[in-house]
């Protein structure tokens, strides 16, 4: 059996691009994976953001994130393939530890739990505002009806 390890392949496309155009070189990069033994376990769009500084005349990129399960080799294809690749702008490959995953696992849990607190909130924030308005919208109908 082939040794596999995990990995992380932070990608940054050119974000002058269309929509149509990154979703197909994800499209490009997940199936050069995929085909040749690696096995994607997370995609994490981040989307277009400023770049800290300009790279080939661009201030912006479209930023995504692929963990993924490969044989060593696949390292060699995958980065050729980012090379060649005129829409990839910058990347950088780096092999996973079993501490990198434990922490990996460690803050996605934290950001489910945030944002679970989140839409807690905004729910309670929604129903006191719909309360709120009915109880002004009830004065509001008393004063028209007393003024009448």
């Amino acid at each position: 059996m082939i040794k596999t390890d995990h990995y992380e392949s932070v990608v940054i496309l050119n974000a002058a691009l269309e929509d149509i155009q990154i979703d197909s070189t994800l499209k490009r990069i997940e199936e050069t994976i995929s085909s040749n033994g690696g096995e994607i376990t997370d995609v994490e769009k981040l989307g277009r953001k400023r770049l800290a500084y300009p790279i080939q005349k661009s201030k912006s990129g479209f930023y995504i994130i692929y963990q993924f399960i490969a044989p060593k080799d696949l390292i060699k294809k995958i980065e050729r393939f980012y090379r060649l690749d005129d829409t990839i702008i910058r990347y950088l490959t780096i092999k996973l530890d079993n501490k990198d995953l434990e922490h990996i696992k460690i803050m996605k849990a934290k950001k489910e739990a945030e944002a679970e607190i989140v839409d807690e909130v905004a729910e309670k924030v929604i129903s006191e505002d719909d309360s709120d308005k009915d109880d002004k919208m009830n004065n509001l109908n008393t004063k028209i009806s007393t003024e009448d």
